[in-house]
């Protein structure tokens, strides 16, 4: 999973474009970060940035932002009707996929400390990178705002967490820190604004106060009604999609709108999304309907169908949902050729690629048609009876051919470490060993590449074992090439274990690694032979 995460700073500037777009150029300017959405407003004279990036290059972006914003924006001429308390106001790190909250936090407070000591600003931390109860929220800290930053600032208490115990006319302060993801989400109901707003009521954390709390822990609601629309709608915060998701809030508002007898029609994304909120929805609605839907693009298709988040306009996935916004293209040139390519380049006087990922490759297309007789056998009238038993058996093979794709490119690369290493200096004994150290160590990620391919397609024989006994028997011969091509596989992947272990100096290593790579060959033979009597009985 890539690590993501999201910054959304706020600058006191929504009204001159040209600073709002040096601000932006800014960011663009950062390798490794993307820009997604820019919103100023006039009159808050605040802007709000976007922007997304792995946590060493969010900072880098973070810190250029905020560095131009200071130069460009004078706190002494601003007004606006927004709270704040800088030029650069506040900077939350957002954990969006593969990140924890507590990585923004540390990615807060490298930001922090770099604003601090190179652009000699006052830096407040907040939320989860605050650990005092009185300078937690943003509220809190904004107390004042800009207007009473000057005799603020100076008291003991209010002594800034990076940077100068000093009122800076120019920039004022900045407060950042960590949260989780806000999504911002309306249900449309067919009915009035006090209606909506009941249901907002009923489902919201707070409820109607203490002593009548609301169903949904983390969730901020109101209801409003939208001309535009012409219908109410159910307008909410999911403070923490983890703790309560949109499909649950969406089921919840449906519920009481039936019970109130008025119609839910659809529901709305305000903005941007990650893509685990969808999958979540898409595996409830699976579960509950006992659907079977392995593609990724069919189970977003069905979140947005059974949400109804096209209602009141299109919901374009690459749009709306954060890492299809960002999508790279994968760094799989050897598993993105074509078929005559690849074997033309196998057959070409170069060393790569070679045995090893001709050995994950043929390793994928094993997994590949186990899957396909379980599809062969799903679906039909003829074999409904068999449903069930395929639900459970194609996806553990289409999860590891999907593995098994990645590690055609791995194993190329594999060397790449081993090899710079042996371009290190070795004048010195210090330096031979660094140098062997780090041969070593590469070796042994050379090692891991093609192990990893042994034990992904060990993992598979369980569910070609099963298929062989009761799937389609018309796919017989495509389940027996697919047993031996994982058979094959696996010791294609383990003569390149062998080899490199040659070298290895690390005997303890050395006999971990044999050992098991013993233990999956002896159950590839095994499972091949057994897979072979089956299919041969059921002629």
């Amino acid at each position: 999973m890539r690590k993501i995460v999201e910054c959304v700073p706020n600058i006191s500037e929504g009204r001159d474009e040209s600073i709002i777009n040096a601000c932006a150029d800014a960011v663009r300017a950062v390798d490794g970060v993307t820009l997604l959405d820019v919103d100023p407003g006039k009159s808050t004279n605040r802007t709000v940035f976007t922007f997304v990036g792995d946590p060493v290059s969010i900072v880098e972006g973070a810190f250029q932002f905020a560095k131009k914003a200071y130069e460009l924006i004078d706190m002494t001429k601003h007004s606006g009707a927004h709270p704040r308390m800088g030029a650069v106001d506040v900077v939350p790190f957002v954990p969006v996929s593969g990140v924890t909250t507590s990585d923004c936090v540390e990615c807060s407070k490298k930001f922090a400390k770099r604003a601090g000591e190179e652009l000699g600003v006052p830096v407040y931390l907040y939320e989860e990178a605050s650990k005092d109860p009185k300078r937690k929220s943003l509220k809190q800290i904004r107390a004042g705002e800009y207007e009473g930053l000057k005799n603020k600032i100076v008291k003991k208490e209010w002594k800034p967490d990076f940077g100068p115990q000093e009122f800076v006319p120019s920039s004022g302060a900045t407060v950042t820190g960590a949260r989780f993801f806000l999504i911002a989400y309306n249900v449309n109901i067919l009915g009035t604004k006090e209606q909506a707003h009941r249901i907002a009521l009923n489902i919201r954390e707070q409820g109607r106060g203490p002593k009548d709390p609301g169903k949904l822990k983390a969730i901020k609601a109101i209801g409003w009604y939208v001309d535009e629309y012409n219908m109410a709608q159910v307008s909410i915060n999911l403070d923490n999609y983890k703790i309560t998701p949109p499909h649950i809030v969406f089921e919840e508002c449906v519920k009481d709108a039936m019970e109130m007898n008025l119609a839910a029609a659809g529901s709305e994304l305000v903005g941007l999304i990650p893509l685990e909120a969808m999958l979540m929805a898409a595996e409830y609605y699976i579960k509950k309907e006992k659907l079977f839907i392995i593609d990724e693009k069919q189970k977003i298709r069905l979140a947005v169908e059974r949400l109804g988040l096209n209602s009141v306009s299109p919901f374009i996935p690459e749009k709306r949902i954060i890492e299809y916004m960002i999508s790279e293209k994968k760094n799989e040139p050897l598993a993105s050729m074509t078929v005559r390519d690849f074997i033309e380049l196998v057959g070409a006087r170069t060393s790569a690629p070679g045995g090893g990922s001709v050995s994950a490759l043929i390793a994928a297309m094993g997994a590949a048609l186990g899957a396909m007789m379980g599809w062969m056998s799903y679906g039909s009238k003829k074999f409904e009876h068999l449903d069930s038993k395929m639900r459970k058996l194609i996806p553990p093979l289409h999860e590891n051919m999907m593995k098994l794709i990645p590690m055609i490119d791995a194993d190329t690369n594999a060397f790449n470490d081993y090899m710079t290493a042996m371009k290190l200096p070795k004048g010195t004994d210090k330096e031979n060993k660094l140098r062997n150290e780090k041969m070593q160590e590469g070796l042994k990620k050379a090692i891991n590449v093609p192990l990893e391919v042994m034990r992904t397609a060990d993992s598979c024989w369980p569910e070609m074992t099963e298929l062989a006994k009761i799937g389609n028997v018309n796919s017989a011969s495509d389940l027996a090439v697919g047993a031996k091509s994982l058979e094959t596989g696996i010791w294609g992947a383990f003569k390149n274990v062998e080899i490199n272990l040659v070298q290895i100096k690390d005997d303890k290593y050395k006999k971990v690694v044999l050992k098991e790579g013993n233990e999956i060959m002896s159950r590839a033979a095994k499972n091949l032979a057994n897979i072979e009597k089956i299919l041969l009985g059921r002629k």
